[in-house]
């Protein structure tokens, strides 16, 4: 397994939201003015993902019980946006730039678990017909447990202190969240834990992100 981050100048710039007008109206230049401080971060990155990435990918196998589903994964390092994940079609994330090299590795591992979600649901639960945005919900619930729940998670970015935190940019999957957190805790697998999540998500019908 290998998380290998790469310069994608096209893949970015398909990412580049309505909201963030000035990244959109200047991009190509931003990008050409940023392209050697892209490469010495893409540089940084990799080490220092490199320094946790194997056991990072074995943890995520054994919590989960589902072996990752491609050999490799890239992360597209992005003048645009903090970060994406694919939801699961092709083995391709995005981690902004302008981060701490260490720092951006919590982040960086809660994309590629979203991304994980979205294959074990699509290939194993699909027949629960949730939407997107259900799927998506319980993907980040289940990436924010598993990079702060665990004791092994917690080595990994021993600096970060905020646990599974509930202040960020997405309010209304918070009760959830809150749901789920003893449900994580007290699972005997993590399928168990897949399925509770799948029966809760039913009853919030508007999950998706808001614009």
């Amino acid at each position: 397994m290998k998380l290998k981050y790469v310069i994608d100048k096209k893949y970015d710039k398909q990412f580049v939201g309505m909201g963030n007008k000035i990244v959109r109206e200047h991009f190509e230049d931003i990008y050409k003015n940023s392209i050697q401080y892209l490469k010495y971060t893409q540089k940084q990155y990799q080490a220092t993902w490199d320094e946790i990435g194997q056991n990072f990918f074995r943890y995520i196998a054994k919590e989960t019980g589902y072996n990752w589903f491609y050999p490799e994964y890239e992360c597209v390092v992005s003048v645009a946006n903090r970060g994406i994940s694919n939801w699961g079609h092709k083995p391709k994330i995005i981690r902004g730039w302008q981060e701490n090299p260490y720092s951006q590795r919590r982040i960086t591992a809660h994309e590629l678990i979203l991304s994980h979600y979205f294959e074990i649901y699509r290939r194993h639960y699909s027949n629960h017909g949730l939407s997107d945005y259900q799927v998506w919900a319980l993907a980040e619930i289940a990436a924010f447990a598993l990079t702060s729940l665990t004791e092994t998670a917690k080595k990994f970015w021993p600096w970060d202190y905020s646990g599974y935190y509930t202040s960020h940019n997405y309010p209304q999957i918070v009760s959830l969240q809150n749901e789920l957190k003893n449900v994580f805790l007290e699972r005997k697998a993590f399928d168990e834990y897949i399925l509770t999540g799948i029966n809760l998500v039913k009853k919030y019908k508007d999950i998706r992100p808001k614009k």
